[in-house]
């Protein structure tokens, strides 16, 4: 029987704590990725996270970004590998501490944005990103675009890592993300992205923007938690993957 996680950013609003659907959202999540204050996020919210996590038995990872937080993280930024191994040390270290003093225990750091997308092509910097994860814990699951850079430094140095797939993002031939400045970057019906993605993990394949179909390996799905409609399409993905068969569990 197939199995997946399903893994969502949380913690990404600022100042005073509201819930706003990250606890709906945590009924259809097994594993949660905290921002840690560089691209969204301050000690307030990722404290109440954490406890909102720990309550419901979700996995927690520590999701560290660029120093952005009017691009919110999604802006290419020119660091050096030596920058990028400190910011991630930084923000695992700050996620971790309230994790910690909860009494509970990280699973996994997952970089996010433009970090994310840049490590998954450059294998200096996804060194770095790897490298730092080890140094702090050497348990701890990386996660990465399926197929990237940063999981194979991640298996270099002796990682568990994950393999991360997208239900609402389209594909390059490359194994890529269609980058979010193009129009057709999002899946925007739910049924077609439960299609995607029940694919991905029973076939092992996904069809790119150019209609070629591409080989994949999913470990975990990524449902983006910002917008309206998130939680009906975490219900609906969720939902639909048991139906066919599919085990969700976190790691």
């Amino acid at each position: 029987m197939p199995v997946i996680d399903l893994n969502c950013d949380m913690g990404e609003s600022f100042g005073r704590y509201t819930l706003g659907y990250d606890n709906e959202l945590m009924n259809y999540a097994t594993s949660i990725n905290i921002a840690c204050g560089f691209h969204a996020g301050d000690p307030h919210t990722m404290r109440k996270t954490v406890q909102l996590a720990l309550e419901k038995n979700i996995a927690i990872g520590a999701h560290p970004g660029l120093p952005d937080l009017n691009g919110f993280g999604r802006r290419e930024m020119s660091i050096t590998p030596q920058e990028a191994y400190e910011l991630v040390i930084y923000q695992i270290g700050a996620l971790n501490a309230f994790v910690q003093s909860e009494g509970g225990v990280m699973q996994h750091v997952k970089p996010h944005g433009a970090l994310y997308n840049m490590a998954a092509k450059n294998a200096e910097l996804s060194e770095a990103i790897a490298e730092a994860v080890y140094k702090v814990n050497p348990t701890l699951i990386l996660f990465g675009l399926a197929g990237s850079e940063l999981i194979k430094a991640g298996k270099r140095l002796g990682l568990r890592t994950a393999n991360e797939a997208f239900a609402d993002r389209t594909y390059q031939s490359d194994g890529t993300l269609t980058p979010r400045s193009r129009k057709d970057s999002l899946i925007h019906d739910d049924e077609t992205a439960l299609k995607q993605v029940t694919r991905m993990i029973i076939e092992g394949k996904i069809e790119s923007v150019d209609g070629e179909a591409i080989p994949i390996k999913a470990d975990t799905i990524c449902l983006h938690g910002d917008g309206a409609h998130a939680v009906q399409f975490a219900k609906t993905i969720s939902e639909g993957l048991s139906k066919a068969g599919i085990t969700i569990t976190h790691f």
